[in-house]
């Protein structure tokens, strides 16, 4: 088949079951002005284990259509993120 899309990005919500939101980001040239400028995705992703929480840096992989939205797979997680810990545990507090 082809190659698949793989894109790294920041997980920008998970309060949905199995699904996260991804935002990623790449820069371009402005056609006009020949500025670099960044540009910004948001992808809706498959999470079946739910590894993946607000804040963490995540590899999406494109994949066949599982929903209306929903085109791409969590592959890994890259790096955890702080603020998610530290957010669970002050509102235990």
């Amino acid at each position: 088949m082809g190659n698949q899309k793989e894109f790294i990005g920041i997980v920008v919500s998970d309060k949905m079951q199995k699904t996260v939101v991804v935002k990623t980001m790449h820069l371009a040239r402005h056609h006009k002005y020949s500025k670099t400028v960044k540009l910004h995705n948001k992808f809706k992703a498959h999470d079946e284990k739910g590894i993946a929480k607000l804040g963490d840096t995540v590899i999406i992989v494109e994949t066949r259509p599982l929903s209306k939205d929903k085109r791409f797979i969590v592959k890994s997680v890259l790096k955890k993120s702080e603020k998610s810990s530290i957010a669970l545990t002050e509102e235990k507090i």
